[in-house]
């Protein structure tokens, strides 16, 4: 098979796991003998534009035509089976979209967050769930300035939302939805149903496994206020009045609260930032922890560190909301915290090192889990899979809608919502 993938590359000053994401699909498909070839934009290219250039950032965001006629000569040219489309922001548009319409080549689209009914992706306003916009218009995150705190940067993403709403449930003939509890919240918005399937991200087996009951807690990923970055510091230190739990902390990533987060770990013996660690260094940390922690406020739609945490057979305190609660078996291969719950996080921590016996096994049945659902076999079979119902419908061959779960465990009422990623 021949895919075209097309994605929007996120700054390389912060982790990504959409980013992530996207190279190993390639690296997999390539390994089973598919021929893949790329079309992206790069974020970090913004920064050697002209003033001019960058003011212009924001008019591209809702429609680049440039990239329209760009992508368009490039499938004539190379003649893909299917273009896979991941994220389109800031500089690639919806205009791929019409691109792959002008010359008849059928269109997947993963979709990584909640930008198709949330300006800003995450279904979050101030620190706490919201779905003002979802079913309807997008005017309400202009006028709370939901994306980085301004309406003037909100109005770009409302409007390519509000443009191009019906050209995406039109354009493409395949959603990929990285959780259950998304594709609950997208089909509720108004999305065609019959078109999204759930496949879940994989990982790869890497073989670095935990080996005895782990050194430390690790929260590793972006430093952000969603993120549940302040709950994990907040219950910490009530954790550490109390005593502590014989393990430090340590925290791995970057982002906007890092100086907040360095300030917070200057002095203490219980807690070490790392800063911002590579591939392998992450992978590591990993394997010798005693737990992951994930205790995100807003509605993850997937979450690649739990996963990464089970393939490492290591167990998980996550929050008990989003795709969490269908990444984690509560009590078996790791423990779901309250949302927000500060109390209800310290309490999971407490218990997840008290007993390294009951650790150990929840650290078996998370590999467990990870092997049954996200390893390279099943993700490389239902990537193929959404590939070829994609060129059938484009073809007129007949679209089979997809199942409501993914196949690989037992469905839970999730329609609270979902991590893939954020803008």
């Amino acid at each position: 098979m021949h895919v075209l993938v097309v994605h929007n590359r996120y700054s390389s000053a912060q982790p990504s796991g959409e980013n992530k994401v996207v190279d190993q699909e390639v690296a997999l498909l390539r390994a089973a003998g598919h021929r893949v070839g790329l079309f992206e934009r790069r974020s970090d290219d913004i920064a050697a534009r002209s003033l001019l250039g960058k003011a212009a950032v924001p008019l591209l965001v809702p429609w680049n035509p440039a990239v329209r006629s760009a992508l368009a000569a490039r499938l004539r040219a190379d003649r893909p089976d299917v273009v896979h489309v991941h994220n389109v922001f800031p500089l690639l548009s919806p205009a791929v979209l019409a691109a792959c319409a002008d010359v008849g080549v059928p269109v997947v689209a993963t979709l990584h967050n909640y930008g198709q009914v949330c300006p800003p992706g995450t279904l979050q306003r101030d620190g706490r769930p919201c779905t003002e916009c979802v079913g309807g218009t997008p005017l309400p995150a202009v006028r709370h300035g939901c994306y980085r705190g301004s309406r003037a940067a909100t109005v770009p993403l409302a409007a390519g939302l509000l443009v191009n709403r019906r050209r995406w449930w039109s354009g493409v003939q395949r959603f990929f939805c990285i959780s259950a509890a998304q594709r609950d919240v997208l089909v509720g918005a108004g999305m065609p149903a019959d078109r999204l399937a759930v496949k879940h991200n994989f990982v790869p087996d890497t073989h670095a496994r935990r080996d005895g009951d782990g050194e430390h807690l690790l929260y590793l990923g972006r430093l952000a206020e969603a993120k549940g970055v302040r709950l994990l510091m907040a219950a910490w230190d009530a954790l550490a009045a109390d005593g502590g739990v014989g393990v430090p902390l340590v925290v791995a990533g970057a982002g906007p609260l890092e100086g907040e987060v360095t300030a917070w770990a200057a002095g203490r013996d219980d807690v070490r930032y790392v800063g911002l660690y590579d591939t392998d260094r992450c992978r590591r940390a990993v394997a010798r922890s005693v737990a992951v922690v994930a205790p995100s406020t807003w509605l993850e739609a997937f979450g690649l560190v739990v996963v990464e945490a089970m393939a490492a057979g290591v167990p998980v305190v996550a929050a008990g909301h989003g795709a969490f609660v269908e990444l984690v078996e509560d009590g078996v291969s790791g423990l779901l915290h309250r949302p927000g719950g500060s109390a209800s996080l310290a309490s999971c921590l407490r218990r997840i090192t008290a007993d390294r016996v009951r650790n150990r096994e929840m650290g078996r049945a998370a590999r467990r889990r990870y092997e049954q659902g996200f390893c390279p076999a099943v993700g490389l079979e239902r990537l193929v899979e959404g590939y070829r119902a994609a060129i059938a419908a484009r073809s007129g061959g007949g679209d089979v809608p997809p199942p409501a779960g993914d196949g690989s465990g037992p469905r839970r009422d999730t329609r609270a919502g979902g991590d893939g990623g954020s803008r």
